[in-house]
């Protein structure tokens, strides 16, 4: 199959590529399923980008490259709604905002993205914590 983006020109996937969100994302509860691919000029970034909609692409990152400290627990209602068997079928991201100044870069702590890989089942979550913002600069100054 193929989704021609809106920025990202046309991108091949399969079926088996597809990741359902059954509540959408915050903001786009609307948009179920999405690809995600890696970002041409910089490879340590993502696109997480819907195929109901072919101009809303979210650009995230593995916080793990960036943030050595980074973690939180999941519930037991949470980690059945997304059918985690084992801590290895789930992968983390975290939404971007780009900026033209490097250390301007921020990243979304706060509301973290996961996916179950095995399943290709992803949710936003917000988390509650306050050592964790919104806008946490990814790159140190």
């Amino acid at each position: 199959m193929e989704l021609s983006t809106k920025y990202h020109g046309v991108r091949k996937y399969e079926e088996s590529d597809v990741i359902i969100f059954k509540k959408g994302i915050p903001g786009f509860e609307h948009l179920k399923k999405f690809i995600l691919f890696k970002l041409e000029e910089n490879e340590e970034f993502n696109i997480l980008h819907s195929i109901d909609d072919e101009s809303i692409g979210i650009i995230v990152v593995s916080p793990f490259n960036y943030i050595k400290d980074y973690q939180f627990n999941l519930d037991d209602k949470k980690i059945k709604e997304l059918n985690i068997e084992k801590e290895e079928d789930v992968m983390v991201l975290n939404t971007v905002t780009l900026s033209t100044n490097i250390t301007d870069i921020t990243v979304n702590l706060k509301a973290p993205i996961l996916i179950n890989v095995k399943n290709k089942i992803g949710e936003q979550i917000i988390l509650d914590n306050p050592d964790y913002a919104i806008k946490h600069l990814l790159f140190e100054k």
